[in-house]
């Protein structure tokens, strides 16, 4: 009899151990970028005003832990020959190897890596590592989460915003100095749909 318990506590520990690490699974989501209703942009400084510009070509995947935010992760890429700053001869230009010299390198890529809460409310500091032109080097989000919520047809949504600054000539992206800035100002918005 004795045996019987055993054997039927061992089962029922496992069952709950089992039954946890499912519950637990279930509460990270992954999400695909919805490229339609999202965008990157940015602006760079020209002698003493601001170009701006966008990537309209890039793809990405949040995995998300409602739990626990802070455990959640992304990873993006951009395709460095969607440039667009209303330039056809600029956009050309920034596809040479003096810019990010696409030919070779036609990607640009970003990884988080680190998650951490801030002291307001949704808002987050997201580290990762961003690889252009081959080079890979670590960069600092501000993220919001706007919100989550139902969208079109039963699709399940999750929105982001993101913003940093970062120095173009860490990753060789040097050309058009003085007349061109240093600093690039980023703003990313996201609409992502749960897979």
């Amino acid at each position: 009899m004795s045996v019987k318990r055993s054997i039927l506590s061992r089962l029922t520990i496992a069952s709950l151990v089992l039954l946890s690490s499912s519950l637990r699974a279930s509460e990270v989501e992954t999400y695909e970028i919805d490229t339609s209703h999202s965008s990157v942009k940015f602006s760079i400084r020209h002698f003493v005003a601001k170009t701006t510009g966008n990537f309209s070509q890039f793809k990405g995947t949040l995995t998300v832990d409602r739990k626990d935010l802070t455990k959640s992760s992304v990873k993006a890429s951009i395709q460095i020959p969607s440039v667009d700053t209303d330039s056809i001869k600029r956009d050309k230009h920034l596809q040479e190897n003096d810019y990010f010299n696409a030919s070779t390198h036609p990607l640009m890529t970003f990884q988080s890596t680190k998650w951490e809460a801030t002291d307001k409310e949704n808002e987050f500091k997201v580290t990762g590592n961003l690889s252009i032109r081959g080079i890979t080097k670590p960069v600092t989000l501000d993220v919001e989460l706007l919100g989550f919520g139902e969208g079109r047809k039963g699709a399940y949504l999750s929105g982001w915003e993101a913003t940093t600054t970062i120095d173009r000539t860490d990753w060789g992206v040097d050309g058009g100095q003085p007349a061109v800035g240093k600093e690039v100002d980023i703003t990313i918005n996201v609409e992502a749909v749960r897979k």
